[in-house]
């Protein structure tokens, strides 16, 4: 929490350079993987120009050489796997992918248990409220 806190701190005072961006969502995935195929096909052309996309990027890693910079808190089995990461830490995921709806359904459900992480910074001058500090303990 005191992340956030900094992070608007910095932000009231400028020192923040274009948007910032704490949560993302990386897909685990792996060639020849039918269900990552499907995904491919009925969400990722839309996935970037959606809400959800802009309050969780999408970064895509292979199942075979995850990256050491997140901490899954267990090995992805499933392809695709979703996993909504903040700062380096598995918040929560998805397992495996059973068509559109209920993938956008699942995916607004996770982001809307992590507001914090997943709430759209707005570029400087655009904010409409100013934003107020978390109280840190």
């Amino acid at each position: 929490m005191a992340v956030c806190a900094a992070r608007a701190g910095a932000l009231a005072f400028g020192l923040w350079a274009g948007p910032v961006q704490a949560a993302e969502l990386v897909m685990v995935e792996q060639t020849g993987c039918p269900w990552c195929e499907a995904w491919d096909a009925e969400i990722a052309p839309a996935y970037p120009k959606t809400e959800a996309g802009k309050r969780a990027p999408l970064r895509r890693v292979d199942l075979h050489d995850l990256p050491e910079d997140i901490a899954f808190e267990s090995p992805p089995v499933f392809t695709p796997t979703f996993v909504l990461v903040d700062e380096g830490q598995e918040l929560q995921r998805i397992e495996g992918y059973a068509g559109d709806q209920f993938f956008w359904f699942l995916l607004d459900q996770m982001i809307d248990a992590h507001p914090m992480a997943t709430a759209p910074v707005p570029e400087a001058g655009q904010a409409d409220e100013p934003l107020q500090e978390e109280r840190v303990e």
